[in-house]
């Protein structure tokens, strides 16, 4: 079946399409409608999407921040060294990725500013480190915050600057766990929001931490092989509750970025009630699943051969998906996190 092997998601981008900064303004970025029913596709400017939602519809917003991931260092023999922090543990040591990979082996110290070491303790089945920050007892996220770099993807080659802090987040952004942004979420300005709220359209809140993971490319050809790393999420009941009014009230669910959707459906059921939850998910959507939790989805332009692209084609479906990137690259739409958006419907 078209869809079901990574190869079927390898496309050609030209490199003059991969932002490097974001628009001017976060919602000056445009907006390419794909319709699911006729196949037909627009093309707008994201402060447009308040048209396409009715009043009463339900937006689903990741409330997750990014926090400054990306620590810079030096090795015992002053050569340099990268700590990239991904989640913390209740024993108090981080999982990380390290480079040099080689040199980093347990036992070895990485000296990130005065009083801030990183030592490394154990290296994972996954081949990530375990890694201690050797830091004044409550000094830990002030220090992070001071002496770490946002973390940019990597397809942006440049160092991050001050900017960053605030563009590579939501403006609806509160608790601190993600290493990457939930893109979609990056088009909202204060104004959209209280636009859509004008209009009468209901406002849900989830989280997802967003681990490395999630943009991390599949390897195995065939999909049913490839195996996601955890990620944490919340689900509150006020949410749940909101969701499934508005199903029972025949009212759509739009769903900001991959992020959302991965949350809601770790917590649909098979009647497509939503249930509250804490946990962590390793769901992966790819052709043939059927999305149950959404009826729209507002997102980026993803990497080839990514997990994500291949949960846009599973909501979209394979063939439209893919030929609504084709349509992209034509256009001249910008890619990745600080690029364009699509809205699926």
């Amino acid at each position: 079946m078209k869809g079901d092997r990574t190869s079927d998601y390898d496309f050609t981008l030209p490199a003059d399409r991969i932002a490097q900064a974001p628009a001017a303004r976060r919602d000056g970025s445009r907006l390419m409608v794909v319709h699911r029913n006729s196949g037909a596709i627009e093309h707008r400017q994201f402060a447009e999407l308040t048209a396409l939602v009715d009043p009463g519809d339900v937006v689903v917003l990741n409330t997750t921040r990014v926090f400054r991931a990306r620590l810079l260092g030096r090795r015992d023999s002053g050569a340099p060294a990268e700590i990239f922090l991904l989640r913390r543990h209740d024993d108090g040591r981080w999982e990380a990725m390290v480079q040099p990979g080689g040199k980093l082996k347990p036992g070895r110290t990485v000296h990130i500013a005065p009083g801030f070491d990183v030592r490394v303790e154990e290296v994972t089945t996954r081949r990530t480190r375990l890694v201690r920050l050797l830091v004044p007892e409550g000094d830990e996220p002030a220090l992070i915050e001071r002496h770490g770099h946002v973390p940019l993807p990597p397809y942006i080659e440049r160092a991050d600057a001050a900017a960053d802090m605030e563009r590579y987040q939501t403006v609806y952004a509160r608790q601190s766990g993600s290493v990457a942004a939930p893109t979609a979420g990056l088009h909202f300005t204060p104004e959209l929001l209280s636009a859509l709220e004008a209009r009468g359209v209901q406002r849900a809140e989830v989280l997802l931490h967003v681990g490395a993971g999630t943009f991390k490319p599949v390897d195995a050809e065939s999909l049913a092989d490839h195996v996601m790393h955890e990620e944490w999420y919340d689900v509150p009941v006020a949410t749940a509750e909101l969701l499934n009014r508005a199903r029972a009230a025949g009212r759509q669910v739009w769903c900001v970025g991959t992020t959302s959707l991965r949350t809601l459906e770790s917590v649909v059921d098979a009647e497509r009630r939503f249930h509250a939850g804490t946990g962590e998910t390793r769901i992966f959507i790819h052709p043939p699943r059927r999305v149950l939790s959404a009826d729209r989805l507002v997102t980026n332009f993803h990497l080839p051969r990514s997990t994500l692209l291949m949960l846009v084609a599973a909501f979209a479906g394979y063939d439209l998906a893919m030929h609504a990137y084709r349509v992209a690259i034509d256009e001249g739409y910008r890619f990745y996190s600080y690029g364009d958006a699509m809205v699926v419907i």
